[in-house]
């Protein structure tokens, strides 16, 4: 199919660049993060400035190609095709405030320059656990991070925004001035609006404490009932996470963990030492490698192995209500099945806190969900994805019963939409709203179900 006369004109026009598929440049430009995840879009813009948008959004509206922001390649979904896709990688501004704890940070930038900037100030930012995500992409999504049971959300931090509506008009907005905007903004992603720059609230942490527990795959079932035990009493200030992994017997990993399986207790506690309530942890089975102290969200985005580099991968997210006995010791016993291979590991997040009391209004919400759950399995070359797909597909199903009644969209998987995220009522009043901000829909629709 030929390149609308529109979007060809734009090569000339722009400050920034416009790649067409026929360009050197198209290919690495329209690769997502997960590189298992195929996006052909008809073109790929990186404008300079905002008036670079404005252009855009002239050609999109003369096209009929809407525009798909994507900052930095994560949260892929699907091919866009028929759209053009924005990076925003030249919006990189980066302003910190300690005095009044809030940080301005443009829609290119990583969570990365925002954790080093905050380094040893006693403020820590709402950041996910991996250092390159995109800071607007993240929180617009929801976000959870390792700070969310004491400061809620990413996007429960969204103070304001710049916003560039579709009519061209870029201007400043916050609940005063357009609370509808910012309730969409608070979860739904870009579908209002082409978001610039976001302000954000930062987490006061004046003493932030760190336990890394490692334990036998043995020791498992009573491990994970403390934990589970230990969210009615944990206070608001401490956060955590908890990682099942099993290695696979390949002779380039070291010989203390190839083959092996073992479960991960890592808490964060953003006021100091909580010895007392992790001891409950420790005291329920044999500790084989414990690390605890004081540290920071730098030096654990150092630790957090989180791939630095776009990589293949799958998975799947459950939000669950509960995480009763009969769920763990399943889940568990799931875990170890030889056909369970291809899951690599699975995470286990504490909810709760803040998460119940949300701050500020928006359309994301983990607000009496219990716990979020994540399974891995990478994609290896040569390997067949068919045994990966039918082990997520058993873990949904044995989750399935307990499944809570929302997630964010930052935990949904390619084919899920907002559906999943929010109400029957919400969803319209989404619709709504986009029929209001962009009526001739120059942006891409995301996530709302079609």
């Amino acid at each position: 199919m030929s390149t609308h006369p529109a979007l060809v004109a734009l090569q000339e026009r722009l400050t920034g660049t416009l790649l067409l598929p026929e360009d050197d440049a198209y290919d690495a430009a329209r690769q997502p993060w997960n590189l298992a995840i195929e996006q052909r879009p008809d073109a790929v813009a990186i404008p300079a400035d905002v008036d670079d948008l404005r252009a855009l959004l002239s050609a999109a509206r003369e096209s009929g190609t809407p525009l798909a922001i994507q900052p930095n390649g994560h949260g892929a979904s699907g091919s866009l095709a028929g759209t053009v896709l924005v990076r925003m990688g030249a919006f990189d501004d980066l302003e910190v405030d300690l005095e009044s704890g809030i940080v301005r940070v443009g829609t290119g930038v990583r969570w990365g320059a925002v954790v080093e900037a905050l380094e040893g100030s006693g403020w820590v930012a709402p950041a996910g656990t991996s250092p390159v995500v995109s800071v607007a992409g993240y929180t617009l999504g929801g976000g959870h991070s390792w700070f969310s049971r004491t400061a809620g959300l990413g996007s429960d931090n969204l103070r304001a925004a710049w916003v560039l509506r579709t009519d061209g008009t870029h201007e400043r907005v916050d609940d005063d001035t357009d609370a509808d905007l910012m309730w969409a903004l608070r979860g739904a992603g870009g579908l209002v609006g082409i978001v610039t720059a976001t302000e954000i609230d930062l987490v006061r942490a004046p003493a932030v404490w760190g336990a890394n527990l490692t334990f036998d795959v043995a020791d498992a079932p009573a491990v994970v009932r403390a934990v589970r035990d230990l969210a009615a009493s944990a206070p608001s200030t401490l956060n955590v996470f908890l990682n099942s992994m099993r290695m696979p017997d390949a002779p380039q990993l070291p010989e203390e963990i190839r083959g092996r399986s073992f479960l991960t207790v890592q808490a964060l506690s953003a006021d100091g030492s909580q010895e007392e309530l992790i001891d409950t942890i420790r005291r329920a089975g044999t500790v084989r490698r414990e690390i605890t102290g004081p540290t920071s969200p730098a030096a654990l985005a150092a630790a957090s192995n989180e791939p630095t580099d776009p990589t293949p991968g799958r998975g799947a997210s459950m939000a669950l209500s509960v995480l009763d006995d009969a769920t763990i010791d399943a889940l568990l016993e799931f875990r170890e099945l030889p056909e369970q291979w291809p899951i690599m590991g699975i995470d286990i997040r504490m909810l709760g806190g803040a998460l119940d009391a949300p701050r500020r209004e928006g359309f994301a919400s983990l607000e009496s969900v219990g716990w979020l759950l994540h399974a891995l399995v990478p994609v290896i070359p040569g390997v067949p994805a068919e045994p990966g797909e039918m082990s997520l597909e058993a873990f949904r199903e044995l989750l399935g019963p307990n499944e809570a009644s929302q997630t964010v969209a930052t935990f949904l998987e390619p084919e899920q939409t907002l559906e999943r995220c929010g109400s029957d009522d919400e969803i319209a009043r989404l619709r709504d709203l986009r029929a209001r901000f962009d009526p001739h829909a120059v942006l891409h629709d995301g996530r709302l179900p079609r």
